[in-house]
């Protein structure tokens, strides 16, 4: 595979993930990261920094709404719950060191 497909097929892939997060309203970032290590935030993290590794300037609300698909204000007013004891709990555990 030449390095121009294989970049069109992570693209594609990338935005396949985004989108299914973005239709997943009902899995939480603290689930995310209890199971995963990640979650929209980080995801929109690593957006930001590979921009920047390309010189271009984005801050983290202009990344996060490509994620979240909406301001991440918005997103978190109508889906985001308060985590459960059990949750935090699990992320103390469990915290990535990123």
């Amino acid at each position: 595979m030449d390095k121009n497909t294989q970049t069109e097929l992570e693209a594609a892939v990338f935005r396949r993930l985004v989108s299914h997060l973005q239709g997943r309203t009902d899995v939480q970032n603290i689930d995310m990261m209890n199971l995963a290590g990640f979650c929209r935030n980080c995801l929109s993290n690593w957006y930001r920094d590979a921009a920047e590794e390309h010189g271009l300037e984005m801050d983290k609300e202009s990344s996060r709404e490509i994620v979240y698909g909406m301001p991440y204000s918005d997103w978190k007013e109508k889906f985001q719950s308060e985590a459960t004891a059990e949750q935090k709990a699990a992320f103390e555990v469990n915290k990535p060191e990123h």
